[in-house]
């Protein structure tokens, strides 16, 4: 079994955030296999199915971003999961907008959420699913950055994202985890050598991972 977990804020206030957008890839999936996301335990909501031939459990904390841990520690003792048996979908500054990407450990890269985590799991050895953001452009602070709703550009292209980010959920799920690492981040790195050449130069093959620079996020909402 797998427990995959859409990290974002509970409330009205936060919908269609891009700290939220873990929410929308889990409630993508959720459509998708037909799972109702109605149980509330481990102060979270969950539902379990499905997905791509695997037992699944979907859950989003209601705990808020920096008590994640809080929700998902618990859940995934209950349910004696190994750390490769958690998936974990989340925003992420240091990837360009509409990137996704697979990931298996790291540090929290100062995201809240995945501090949280960490903190509650056994080890960061969970898989991640990240979805990028990008950072904002200009004085803009990085905390009002992730809890500001996409602007007009971006939520015309967010059903596009949330729909690869669900399939690379899937592809972890159907292929394991360093298969489907190979086919999403390569066809991640496709795209940008591609928009790199239509843009007549620019660097397409930057690093998956590069060092993040101080995130600053707010405690509460992010």
């Amino acid at each position: 079994m797998h427990l995959i977990v859409g990290l974002g804020n509970p409330g009205s206030r936060y919908q269609r955030t891009r700290h939220n957008v873990g929410f929308e890839v889990v409630d993508r999936l959720a459509e998708r296999h037909g799972i109702s996301l109605r149980e509330k335990r481990f102060k979270a909501v969950l539902g379990s199915g499905r997905i791509a031939g695997e037992a699944a459990v979907l859950a989003e904390p209601q705990t808020f971003m920096n008590l994640s841990g809080d929700s998902i520690g618990p859940m995934a003792g209950w349910y004696k999961l190994a750390l490769d048996q958690v998936m974990v979908v989340h925003d992420d500054l240091d990837i360009p907008f509409g990137d996704v990407r697979v990931k298996v450990g790291g540090g929290h890269g100062g995201h809240n959420g995945l501090r949280s985590l960490v903190q509650r799991l056994p080890g960061p050895g969970f898989v991640r699913v990240r979805v990028g953001i990008g950072r904002p452009q200009g004085p803009m602070d990085v905390s009002a950055w992730v809890l500001a709703r996409w602007s007009s550009e971006e939520a015309s292209a967010l059903d596009g994202i949330v729909d690869r980010a669900a399939d690379a959920v899937e592809e972890v799920l159907r292929r394991g985890t360093t298969d489907a690492m190979n086919k999403i981040n390569g066809a991640g790195k496709a795209r940008r050598r591609k928009k790199a050449r239509n843009n007549d130069g620019g660097d397409a093959t930057a690093p998956a991972d590069a060092a993040p620079s101080d995130r600053r996020e707010a405690n509460v909402g992010s």
